[in-house]
């Protein structure tokens, strides 16, 4: 779905020296882009195309060389040879003369008998096929050595050879032509006494016969082989046939025109995709152009000459779009085309094919081609479209290959689908002037502007002019029909331009204005009545062929323009305004979803077949570079598997960008090279449509969208919030109204916000756009999202929908899909239905229900089985469980027997099992408490084995006997599980003083023991033995200060009592229960331990002291070595990052467990280690913690976090506090001071140690001339 269009046309006039003088041949040099033409007169005129880096031709002035023949002898053919530079002239005498263009010598190289025909040098230039006059064929070198020479016809053998010879002559021959790779040639001969021809195929090195078509009537002359060497073309009567290799017919197709028309000059353009020919008729040459596609050949240009004009062409050998003709009079014209897609901005493809447009909306049905919705036929050929729609109104203007002008209009997309079929014949509009319109565009409804080319008075150049055209329709248009008559066309302004006119486009924020590019890519906006005046912000930095704009949306920013100029150069540049986006595009196109029709993506295809889909907010913000990364391909891995969703690749390479498909549908239409018509959705446009749908209250649009695209359905909850759904959840149910729908919808929910999760990369939309907060919280008011919206849901089915059966399985999915799923309330509607059906009721309300054997195989199919017979139970309705069970096919065997075990058992009693199963305990504990006294044994072991119940129990239970059974069992329990604090409380509720007691004492708790011992009005002597015991059993698990209580108050015990109170380390205590009882003994005994515990607690400070020392030298020490490995790593970094990937992975993985004593290898087998020796260490290192080990990777933190554990502890430092008050007391004040001192030094120097180290790991500052640890000691 492609047309060819002209984008620029440039003319030049040789000025024959002569009036009767005519072009005869022509030759072209690649090198220098030169053209020689050899006139009639035996004069050589040659002149220059040079071309810019734009692709933009001029034509210099030609310059003429005679060459000087005999008298009556004429140059018939002439060829350029590169390895010559030089061109091989030959004359109808039969001269190969050599012709030096730059110093003019002429040199005869050969001669050859009956006069040269033609000249065909193979495409490598090494071998030269000449054809003779007497119907010879000979093949020579460029160095003019014959290799062979044989006859193009079959000779008979007894005719007449001079006969044949004399019939030759009069038989006009054209070149040989070769293929691509110059291996064979192929050329067309007569048969003898007969009109009949027949091809011929000749191998290269030996000039053998390869093959022979069969003799076909009318075949003409010309023959032509397709460079890449698919086809042979030839001319057969009114068809253009096809020939392979093997000389079989392969295809052909007819060229239509009146019954003298000729064709002539068969000529394939150097990339095999265009075939042109010039086609004479009595009134008009024309050069016709095919392409071919879905194996159908299009007529995609025409251009007509004058009759007398004698028109010849050729492609450009390199350039396969450049087109150059030369008349007999010598006007030269050079034409460029290029591929534009015939896919409109409406989605409606408009595909040229000669006199005949093949219409095709895109946004109905995908229709590949080359079959179409209806056709339009013309007058003759179509030059050039242009497409107008809006507000259902559609207007098509078709510039004529005559020059002449059409207008159609088309009615509305919606009815188009009644026009499948039909052909509608188009007439012409009555115009003043009949001038081909180059390029063409509308401004409005009723004008139409375009560019022609005029040209000058003396013949020299042409001009370029703007004109604008006003349309008026004089016949009425009848709704839903196509009107293709009584249009008339009026010029009502022209702009001449100097200029090279290369684009022209309307602007689609200005009314009666377009945009017009020029050469060099500088853009011009045209409005009506006004000069032209440059765009300088819209400007290209080159010519761009392919040309499009589109409105935005303001963004806020200062300065900036309501439209974006698009344009795509022959490099593959994609330019906007003045900046280049993307350098290797191939294709490109807008997208609009905004109902205001601007632009919010562009859709660009690259040269690596990737597909992206680019917001034009990031555009104008300037974020492509981030977020695209100049659209380069990329290797996708886990790591970076996200940048694979900002790209989708194209499955077929080569494949072009048509057009797109606006708003909900969401499509981007592509071809490939074959032909053949694709449709891609991508994910980031569709979740932009949904969105946008659900943004305008649109459900049931975005709900189908969802559906059709398989989106995930959470979307529809998510956009903004779930909270915010509740509140549309009638509208939704209003909208969708179809229960299939919504029960697809309510079981998609789950609880994730998609929005955050899997669209997150997809949607730069975020809820705060619309002002919402955003919650990631599945969570609100204590119920989840699904809960929150299948109630909303349910609510809105039960208001908005009418009472049927659909609707109540829906409403039983919504119950369903809970989570956890609603069953039980499932099962009452059920169960309702049920009983509805046993009481034959009347038949219309049984009509707005399902039965209930559907509801239940409904329910069944939602839910697990199991779940759904265990929540049939939870009803207590045996009948119901048991249909549960008959449909979910469970074996009869198995819940038959259980069911009638239940059901002769008491109705209480029967809960009470049925609860047990469910492991429903609360339940059942209520109902086995009312059961009565018979069951409470029953009831004692159920709440043993689930103690939760046991609070439960007291509520429920009564009387308070049984009340006592349950506190113990409770107290029971709870000692089980070591809790026997709890367990005392418990027993001293059920006044159960024994094991109270015997609970306290397994707690340690002396003072309890005590106090329920003296509640049970124990003796003084076995108080006296149980405070000894407890006194013992406290001193044993390290509480001497607690069994010092015990040992004053009870056992009046004071020397025992002073001694654990000396081993609890209580100085003051100690000393105050000495002289308050006056015992010397007692006092001596805490002078002494005051004094060795002082004199113990020097020597330890001192040799922590010492300790902190070392440490911290051997950490500053450890951290100086590090910070010079490294420094002389970071010097080294260049050579290791030439290192590959594994030689780095395994440098870093030998360094990494290096400490600065290491002496490390950079060998592999020295760094690796297996996981299980690692996890080893790992679990090892993990147990001796507190220890350091010297050169371990870890050594450096290790010694700093032993320091930091030095520190004095709150226990110590009250312990210190009362050892320092204490030998004050007893006068010995220079130990006290000596202690103190020795204790502050030390809590200082920890200190300083732990900030001097905190210091030093914040400072990398390495200085190899004095040592770290020196520089942070003067600090």
């Amino acid at each position: 779905m492609k047309n060819l269009k002209l984008s620029w046309e440039l003319s030049s006039n040789l000025h024959l020296q002569s009036p009767n003088e005519v072009i005869r041949c022509i030759a072209f040099d690649i090198e220098q882009n030169r053209f020689f033409f050899a006139s009639s007169a035996n004069i050589i005129y040659y002149l220059h195309l040079s071309s810019s880096q734009n692709e933009e031709m001029r034509v210099s002035t030609a310059l003429v060389e005679d060459v000087g023949l005999d008298v009556g002898d004429c140059i018939t053919s002439m060829e350029y040879l590169m390895e010559k530079e030089s061109l091989l002239i030959g004359t109808s005498s039969g001269d190969l003369l050599l012709y030096n263009v730059d110093d003019s010598a002429m040199e005869v190289v050969g001669r050859v008998e009956g006069g040269v025909k033609s000249i065909s040098p193979s495409p490598d230039g090494d071998l030269l096929c000449i054809i003779t006059g007497i119907g010879q064929m000979l093949v020579m070198t460029h160095d003019w050595d014959l290799l062979y020479e044989t006859p193009l016809e079959d000779h008979i053998d007894d005719a007449d050879i001079r006969d044949q010879c004399l019939h030759s002559e009069r038989t006009p021959g054209s070149p040989a032509t070769w293929r691509g790779d110059g291996k064979f040639f192929a050329t067309i001969s007569s048969l003898p006494n007969s009109l009949h021809k027949k091809l011929k195929i000749w191998e290269r090195d030996t000039g053998n016969l390869h093959s022979v078509s069969e003799p076909k009537d009318l075949m003409g002359e010309f023959v032509e082989w397709m460079p890449s060497g698919a086809k042979i073309a030839v001319v057969c009567d009114k068809k253009i046939t096809f020939f392979e290799k093997n000389g079989l017919e392969r295809s052909s197709f007819t060229v239509i025109e009146g019954i003298d028309a000729t064709i002539e000059n068969l000529k394939w353009n150097c990339n095999s995709d265009l075939l042109a020919a010039i086609v004479r008729t009595k009134t008009y040459d024309s050069i016709k152009i095919w392409v071919f596609s879905n194996n159908h050949w299009y007529l995609k240009q025409e251009i007509r000459y004058l009759k007398q004009d004698g028109v010849r062409f050729m492609w450009d050998p390199i350039k396969p779009l450049t087109l150059i003709s030369w008349t007999l009079e010598g006007l030269i014209k050079v034409y460029n085309f290029i591929w534009i897609s015939s896919v409109t901005d409406s989605s409606v493809a408009l595909v040229v094919d000669g006199s005949k447009i093949l219409v095709t909306p895109l946004s109905l049905s995908l229709i590949p081609p080359p079959m179409y919705l209806f056709q339009l036929q013309f007058p003759c050929s179509v030059r050039e479209t242009a497409f107008w729609s809006k507000n259902s109104k559609n207007m098509l203007a078709a510039s004529l290959t005559d020059g002449s002008l059409s207008v159609v209009e088309l009615p509305g997309l919606d009815n188009w689908q009644d026009l499948e079929g039909e052909v509608f014949r188009i007439e012409l509009c009555i115009t003043d002037d009949l001038t081909p319109f180059l390029h063409l565009t509308w401004l409005d409804s009723h004008m139409l502007l375009g560019v022609i080319l005029e040209p000058s008075n003396n013949n020299e150049s042409s001009k370029y002019c703007i004109q604008e055209l006003e349309l008026v329709c004089s016949e009425d248009n009848i709704p839903g029909s196509v009107t293709g008559s009584g249009f008339d066309a009026k010029v009502v302004s022209k702009l001449s331009i100097e200029n090279l006119v290369t684009g022209l486009i309307s602007n689609p924020v200005k009314k009666q204005s377009a945009f017009v590019q020029l050469k060099g890519g500088n853009i011009f906006e045209y409005e009506t009545g006004f000069p032209l005046h440059e765009r300088r912000n819209l400007r290209f930095s080159s010519f761009c062929p392919w040309m499009s704009v589109g409105p935005i949306e303001d963004l806020g920013l200062p300065n900036s323009d309501p439209i974006l100029m698009f344009g795509l150069d022959n490099d593959g540049k994609l330019h906007v305004n003045q900046n280049v986006l993307c350098s290797n595009c191939s294709s490109f196109s807008l997208y609009s979803n905004s109902a205001s029709q601007t632009v919010t993506h562009l859709i660009l295809a690259t040269k690596q077949d990737l597909l992206f889909v680019v917001e034009i907010r990031d555009i104008v913000l300037g974020q492509t570079d981030a977020k695209y990364g100049n659209f380069l391909p990329v290797v996708i891995t886990r790591r970076n598997a996200e940048e694979g969703k900002k790209f989708i690749q194209i499955w077929e390479k080569g494949s072009k960008i048509l057009g797109v498909v606006h708003g909900d549908e969401s499509a981007i239409i592509i071809q490939t090279i074959r032909g053949n018509l694709e449709s891609i959705y991508p994910r980031k446009l569709v979740l932009e449509s949904i969105v946008n749908a659900l943004v305008q209250g649109r459900f049931r649009d975005s709900l189908l969208m969802v559906r059709r695209h398989r989106i995930d359905f959470n979307i529809i909850v998510d956009y903004k919030g779930w909270h915010d759904f509740l509140k549309s959840a009638k509208e939704f149910v209003k909208q969708v109204d179809n229960l299939s729908y919504i029960t697809e919808f309510v079981c998609s929910l789950k609880n994730e916000n998609v929005m955050e999760t899997l669209y997150k990369s997809y949607l730069s939309y975020t809820q705060e756009e619309n002002g919402k907060e955003l919650k990631d919280s599945m969570v609100l008011g204590g119920e989840s999202k699904v809960n929150s919206v299948l109630l909303a849901v349910r609510k809105a089915l039960e208001e908005q929908i009418v009472e049927s059966p659909a609707r109540e399985l829906c409403i039983l999915t919504t119950l369903a899909r809970s989570d956890p799923p609603y069953l039980e309330e499932a099962l009452e509607r059920v169960k309702a239905v049920r009983e509805m059906e046993l009481s034959d009721s009347n038949d219309l309300d049984r009509k707005r229900v399902p039965s209930s054997e559907e509801s239940l195989k409904h329910l069944l199919w939602l839910s697990e089985s199991e779940a759904v017979f265990e929540a049939a139970l939870g009803l207590y309705d045996l009948n119901l469980a048991a249909i549960v069970a008959l449909n979910s096919q469970q074996d009869p065997k198995e819940f038959l027997p259980f069911l009638e075990e239940l059901e002769v058992l008491p109705i209480l009693i029967m809960r009470y099992k049925i609860d047990l199963k469910l492991r429903r305990f609360e339940k059942a504990l209520q109902h086995i408490v009312a059961a009565g006294d018979a069951y409470f044994e029953d009831c004692i072991n159920l709440i043993k084995s689930n103690p939760e119940l046991f609070s439960l129990a007291l509520q429920l239970i009564t009387d308070p006997t049984k009340k006592k059974q349950v506190l113990e069992a409770w107290g029971d329990q709870l000692s089980n599980i070591k809790c026997f604090e709890d367990a005392a409380t418990t027993y001293l509720c059920c006044n159960n003083l024994e094991k109270a007691l015997k609970s306290y004492r397994s707690s340690n708790n002396w003072g309890g023991v005590l106090t329920v011992a003296g509640l049970m009005k124990l003796s003084r002597e076995q108080i006296m033995q149980m405070a000894h015991e407890l006194c013992e059993e406290l001193q044993t698990i390290g509480k001497p200060s607690e069994a010092a209580k015990i040992a004053f108050d009870y056992c009046n015990d004071f020397k025992n009592g002073i001694n654990l109170l000396i081993s609890a380390r209580e100085w003051e205590e100690a000393l105050r229960i000495g002289l308050m009882h006056g015992n010397e003994d007692l006092i001596s005994d805490v002078k002494i331990g005051a004094v060795e515990c002082a004199s113990s607690l020097i020597l330890e400070y001192e040799e922590g002291l010492e300790k902190i020392g070392k440490y911290l030298a051997r950490y500053l020490a450890v951290r100086q070595r590090r910070l010079l490995l490294a420094a002389k790593l970071q010097s080294d970094e260049r050579s290791i990052n030439e290192l590959d990937d594994d030689a780095i992975s395994e440098a870093s993985s030998s360094f990494s467990g290096m400490s600065a004593y290491t002496t490390g290898t950079r060998k592999s087998s020295a760094a690796s280690m297996s996981s299980s020796s690692a996890s080893k260490r790992g679990i090892r290192r993990q147990k001796k913690r507190g220890k350091i080990r010297a050169g371990s990777p870890d050594e450096e933190m290790a010694l700093v976090e032993h320091m930091k554990g030095m520190c004095l502890t709150a226990g110590a430092k009250r312990e210190l506090k009362s050892l320092l008050g204490c030998l004050v007391m007893i006068g010995k004040e220079d130990i006290a001071r000596k202690l103190q001192r020795v204790g502050e030094n030390f809590q200082l120097s920890q200190i300083s140690a732990v900030k001097l180290a905190e210091d030093a790991t914040s400072c990398d500052i390495v200085d190899e001339h004095t040592p770290r640890f020196l520089l942070l000691l003067r600090r």
